[in-house]
């Protein structure tokens, strides 16, 4: 019979997947999206400010918002009596989460075909993505020390 019992490990260890797989998502849609901008206006400096300012804006929300909110959940998942598969978030992460990106799908489709909005929409990609990937080393702090 299979149950849903699992280690502590294991939730950090998918805990951290989802974390980076947003981490490497949103900096590649991001690109995707300056290419986009870059073909509307070809001559325009914005494309390559915008990786800039997004990496910069990244940094910050890893240290004022990222860094933390990725400790508090490894606190949470090591708080576990009973760790179940599905604890590796709280439900309400899951629906943030489904919410945003719905809204960032949507914010992309809007964005087609006018140059400042495509510039906007990946600078915010890029800062999400970057506070991601920044702030996984978390994940393996916690790793080490809990070794």
């Amino acid at each position: 019979m299979m149950t849903a019992d699992c280690s502590k490990s294991q939730l950090k260890f998918l805990a951290g997947l989802v974390w980076y797989a947003g981490g490497i998502f949103l900096p590649a849609k991001a690109f995707s999206l300056l290419m986009s901008a870059q073909a509307l206006e070809p001559g325009s400096i914005y494309t390559w400010i915008a990786p800039f300012l997004g990496g910069g804006i990244g940094i910050l929300k890893t240290v004022l918002i990222f860094d933390k909110s990725c400790r508090k959940n490894l606190e949470r998942i090591e708080a576990l009596s009973q760790p179940k598969i599905w604890e590796f978030y709280r439900p309400v992460f899951f629906f943030f989460l489904a919410l945003m990106i719905t809204a960032g799908a949507g914010m992309s489709r809007g964005a087609q075909g006018h140059y400042t909005a495509l510039i906007a929409v990946a600078v915010l990609d890029l800062s999400i993505g970057t506070a991601l990937l920044l702030s996984g080393r978390q994940f393996w702090r916690n790793q080490a020390n809990s070794a």
